[in-house]
């Protein structure tokens, strides 16, 4: 009896104890001292991205990639939260096309992507896609075209009102068939995700690079960091020599 009293008085003393990062759900689980008495102890549901600080009640991890970050609780407003979500996914799939789109030409020695749109800044200038001139290719007309193209798609992604059909339409966006097995569909919707936020932190970290080196791309600055990583770093920027 002696040994049941302090057992419930340690763990109530110490319920944090019993909170560990590793514990997602957020029930009343019994725990049974030495088979007689029984104590309910409240597991915190915990966010992945940092053990042990509690997962907001509005993120339960169903979403693709949802890990329980929302440190400004944005999400709050399930309005917002499923907004969040929809551009969240649509920037991300813009970073993935733009990040290639930003090294290739690079690779090819076609000029880095600060060099790629110097030709609109000059009276009358051509754009050229891999060192090839493009049709229509003045600063106005595309312009114009780009405009009219994305409020088209826009348009017609907005008309679609099922939220999941909204982020993945399927059809002729899958023409690989990637979303009828609904198992594998989830697993590439959370690599889709994780891809997606590292390109977006790939494409800030070559514009923070653009800036502190005016004029060179990525590739160059890997290069530079490669030939000489003791002095070639973010230390030289930080406290600049």
């Amino acid at each position: 009896m002696a040994s049941n009293t302090l057992m419930s008085s340690t763990i109530s003393a110490f319920p944090s104890l019993l909170s560990s990062s590793k514990s997602r759900f957020a029930t009343s689980v019994p725990i049974s001292c030495f088979g007689t008495t029984n104590v309910s102890s409240r597991f915190s549901m915990t966010a992945d991205w940092m053990p042990g600080q509690p997962r907001p009640p509005y993120l339960d991890g169903s979403a693709p990639g949802d890990f329980g970050f929302d440190p400004l609780r944005l999400g709050e407003v399930p309005e917002n939260l499923e907004r969040f979500k929809e551009s969240e996914l649509i920037h991300c799939r813009w970073a993935m096309l733009a990040v290639p789109g930003m090294l290739v030409p690079e690779a090819l020695g076609l000029g880095n992507w600060v060099q790629a749109q110097e030709w609109a800044a000059k009276p009358g200038g051509q754009a050229t896609y891999l060192g090839n001139p493009v049709p229509w290719g003045t600063l106005p007309t595309i312009l114009v075209i780009e405009f009219l193209a994305i409020a088209f798609v826009e348009h017609q992604r907005s008309m679609e009102k099922d939220p999941e059909k909204k982020k993945y339409p399927g059809g002729a966006f899958d023409p690989l068939g990637y979303s009828k097995d609904p198992k594998k569909f989830h697993e590439y919707k959370i690599k889709e995700i994780k891809n997606g936020r590292l390109a977006l932190l790939a494409f800030v970290g070559f514009c923070v690079q653009q800036s502190a080196y005016p004029g060179t791309g990525p590739l160059e600055n890997l290069a530079t960091h490669l030939a000489d990583p003791w002095h070639n770093n973010i230390g030289n920027i930080i406290i600049p020599f």
